[in-house]
């Protein structure tokens, strides 16, 4: 068959929420993926998310950033089903109560921080069990973690050796503080959106899923969401939607399609032969990406992860015991232990964000590093500097020019310095430095001539792209705030995309409130 209520393209964290609600409500739905099932080993054993995996990971690249002295930027999203939430590293972060109440302020009407948390609340089934501000019943699966390296405990009393208060959960009332994350994990098993929303209806005859596919466009009729045109292999194949299209395929790919569709900046569009339905400039405008330094120092310690003889065995023994019993380091999402503090007196919030990693990291785990020790992320939650996505080919298939933009606001780089400092102070601390730990790094953190230059020659992303179709009350926006486009009838994006500001956070979570909410709103529709 090859019409349905809803086609829903990408098969991610919002889209999977959104197709596996809508079959759930008896809607018959097509969900269109570029990728595969994601249900491997690969996938599913935590601890493999360190060895990069072209089959499930798009593995973009940024334009050269002016910001990062001409670098090009590591732009890593899922690709599959399960999306970025089948590679991440699996942290159950919401984002802070002001995040929302400011997307309210800025006129998403609907979108304060009491109006998402019953969402959050829907898709969440909290280990710890169900309270004013956590789910218990949801599809999700939230959990603590069942290993934690020594490092990490280390890393979180240095902090309270700073007088820094110890969080147990990140995501009930205050926001602020250190300690260890929880993850999205079933009994030691990467529990992704796919895994929660799709796996279990993998029977159900209301949803139709399609994998290895290449959506081509969106077909608009008469101004109206009519089907998706897709490729499999040399094949060109249409399917037709009764009620509409909800569009989830990232902050990337979102904008990509929109354009290709005929939908966004005008000129842009003839510049590529494509002739523009609608002229839209706010489509791939407005990137938005937590820029991220990480510190690494070197230890003699074995205690930390590392690459040498004994822990080269240590891992493969690891990981037997992870086929054996879902237990032990290889449930490690190696970003065990963080925090949220002010490092600007004038924030609203926490304003950078700490990751604690048991292992020394460098071009995002891509490159070896012999020996053992840690590494610190500190990233800038809110960051002024915008960017963009366009078209680099009318190819459905060639990847889109990314942009971010990264540190073009001075006012993200003062944030970032004070962050970096604040990371070597926690280092300093007495339950670290017994380990004697070496900067990899090493220049004279007071100086911020030389600071600044090991930052644009090391920062990069640390994957939380977002913004590029953003949601608002205005006739500039992408989406209205119950998601729908106000150009095209029958049209929804539901993705990080449509977020207007970036959250103080990790944005998974987020994204799959996003395709949660999204399926309510498609549905109050089309019984209206």
């Amino acid at each position: 068959m090859d019409e349905f209520d809803i086609v829903v393209i990408g098969g991610g964290s919002a889209g999977s929420a959104v197709a596996g609600r809508l079959a759930q409500a008896g809607r018959s739905v097509c969900l269109l993926e570029a990728g595969g099932r994601n249900t491997g080993t690969k996938i599913t054993m935590p601890g493999m998310l360190a060895i990069p995996n072209p089959g499930s990971n798009y593995m973009f690249e940024t334009v050269p950033q002016k910001g990062l002295n001409g670098r090009q930027g590591y732009q890593p999203r899922g690709r599959g089903l399960g999306g970025s939430s089948a590679i991440n590293a699996m942290i159950y972060i919401r984002g802070n109560r002001w995040d929302y109440d400011n997307w309210a302020a800025l006129g998403c009407h609907g979108w304060a921080y009491d109006d998402v948390l019953p969402y959050f609340k829907k898709s969440e089934r909290n280990v710890r069990g169900g309270d004013e501000y956590h789910g218990a019943e949801g599809p999700l699966w939230v959990s603590d973690q069942k290993y934690l390296n020594p490092g990490s405990y280390a890393f979180v009393e240095a902090a309270a050796q700073l007088q820094l208060p110890r969080n147990d959960d990140f995501n009930d009332d205050t926001q602020e503080g250190f300690g260890i994350y929880q993850v999205t994990q079933k009994d030691g098993e990467r529990w992704s959106a796919s895994r929660a929303y799709v796996e279990p209806l993998r029977k159900s005859h209301f949803l139709d899923v399609r994998i290895g596919v290449t959506v081509q466009k969106i077909e608009v009729e008469d101004g109206r969401a009519t089907g998706v045109t897709y490729s499999a292999g040399n094949r060109s194949r249409t399917v037709t939607a009764r009620s509409g299209v909800v569009l989830s395929a990232g902050a990337f790919n979102s904008p990509q399609i929109l354009m290709l569709s005929g939908i966004g900046p005008a000129s842009h569009l003839k510049e590529h032969g494509i002739e523009p339905l609608v002229d839209k400039p706010a489509v791939g405008a407005d990137l938005q990406d937590h820029i991220d330094y990480v510190s690494s120092w070197k230890t003699e310690s074995k205690d930390f992860i590392g690459n040498s003889l004994s822990g080269t065995v240590k891992m493969a023994r690891a990981m037997l015991e992870h086929r054996r019993s879902k237990t032990g380091v290889m449930t490690t999402p190696y970003a065990e232990a963080g925090g949220f503090w002010k490092v600007m007196d004038d924030a609203p919030a926490p304003d950078v964000q700490w990751h604690f990693v048991p292992a020394m990291l460098e071009n995002h785990g891509r490159t070896s590093v012999k020996g053992h020790g840690f590494s610190l992320h500190a990233c800038v939650l809110r960051p002024e500097s915008r960017g963009t996505v366009r078209l680099d080919s009318r190819d459905a298939s060639h990847a889109p020019r990314i942009d971010p933009n990264f540190l073009d606001d001075e006012r993200d780089m003062a944030v970032l310095r004070k962050g970096v400092r604040f990371s070597h102070r926690i280092a300093s601390s007495p339950s670290l430095a017994r380990y004697e730990p070496q900067d990899r790094y090493p220049i004279d953190l007071d100086d911020d001539a030389q600071l600044d230059e090991l930052i644009r020659n090391r920062a990069d992303t640390v994957y939380h792209p977002v913004g590029t179709c953003r949601m608002g009350s205005d006739d500039a926006a992408v989406v209205d705030t119950r998601l729908k486009s106000g150009d095209v009838e029958g049209l929804w994006v539901a993705d990080a995309s449509i977020m207007p500001r970036l959250v103080s956070g990790n944005t998974n979570a987020p994204s799959i409130m996003i395709g949660e909410r999204c399926a309510d709103f498609v549905k109050a529709h089309l019984a209206a």
